[in-house]
């Protein structure tokens, strides 16, 4: 059986820790479970080292963010085959792994995969990370199966199946460990947020697929770090998605599809001035501002992704604008 390390990014998570990390390891006893303590300050490293002596522990000076965590941490882990990048505020269930390498196993294409995700508040209801799948639309936004903007879907079976999607979550992302340091692990740059979605896009420029697998069960709390209307998820997730399009649209796309999410994107903070959240209109604007002073250094990276991965497959992107079918047409993107 191929080798498998469980990786836990922990930052001053320790209750998460207390909470969630007996079942990770009583459910994984085909893995190693590893934590990388991403310089905490609270007591995680004590709990650690007393309550779970068996885990093996990868202690940072600093917060390098989830991208730079998980990058330094995995160059410590040279002995898996795969890897499974899992947040700390999950509770797994029996069973939950075998699944899922399974599928990496018997089918060389799929590079990466995760499980269904739903709520650990609302276990009836699918969670925003993940949810069943993730896709993104003509735009360049992305979205999930069963979750669509901040309505999620309630779990009735719908989505036991297995089937390539465009993203998997990096809340749960099983992914070959070759392949992960091959594409240089997530963006440092993106610090944190739609990093898997970057390296996902790589995943498929390179003609590997990215499955789900509904035949595995997570519960996710999600916001552990920022909460879902924080004016600093706001800002990354502005920034990063300016930067992820600049990396991988076609030049064709970009002359037409850039100017339209700038507006979109203009459009979001009078919204959000609307609904009396100014802070998070301001991190539109700093977003804004931030990708442009990083440009060159995305678009030396978009150059050298092209010149050895020059096209993606659209196989898992929806042809249309999912902001327009969810807001103006109230419809559902079907896929």
């Amino acid at each position: 059986m191929s080798r498998t390390a469980v990786v836990i990014l922990n930052y001053n998570g320790a209750a998460y820790l207390r909470k969630f990390l007996p079942a990770v390891v009583a459910c994984s006893p085909e893995a190693e479970v590893i934590v990388a303590d991403n310089g905490s300050t609270d007591n995680s490293i004590e709990v650690l080292k007393r309550e779970f002596p068996g885990v093996r522990l990868i202690l940072f000076d600093q917060n390098y963010g989830f991208c730079g965590g998980y990058n330094r941490a995995l160059r410590q882990v040279t002995d898996a085959d795969y890897y499974v990048l899992l947040n700390s505020d999950i509770e797994v269930t029996p069973g939950w792994l075998p699944p899922l390498i399974r599928l990496l196993d018997t089918n060389a294409g799929i590079a990466a995969v995760h499980p269904k995700i739903l709520s650990y508040h609302q276990p009836s209801l699918f969670e925003y990370a993940g949810a069943a799948g993730g896709y993104i639309d003509a735009l360049g936004y992305p979205f999930c199966r069963g979750r669509m903007f901040q309505e999620v879907e309630t779990d009735s079976g719908q989505y036991n199946d297995q089937r390539p999607v465009f993203w998997a979550t990096g809340a749960c992302l099983v992914i070959r460990a070759e392949l992960y340091h091959q594409f240089g692990g997530l963006d440092e740059d993106f610090f944190a947020h739609m990093e898997e979605i970057d390296l996902c896009w790589k995943l498929q420029r390179s003609n590997h697929q990215v499955y789900y697998c509904g035949l595995s069960t997570i519960y996710h709390v999600g916001a552990g770090t920022l909460g879902y209307d924080h004016p600093r998820k706001t800002y990354l997730n502005f920034r990063n998605g300016l930067s992820l399009i600049l990396k991988h649209f076609d030049t064709t796309e970009l002359v037409y599809k850039f100017p339209v999410r700038l507006a979109l994107d203009w459009l979001a903070a009078v919204v959000f001035l609307a609904r009396r959240k100014p802070a998070n209109a301001g991190a539109v604007l700093r977003a804004h501002v931030h990708f442009l002073r990083r440009f060159g250094r995305d678009w030396r990276k978009r150059k050298a992704l092209r010149g050895a991965y020059p096209s993606y497959p659209r196989t898992a992107v929806y042809p249309g604008s999912i902001v327009f079918d969810h807001y103006i047409r109230r419809k559902s993107p079907r896929v």
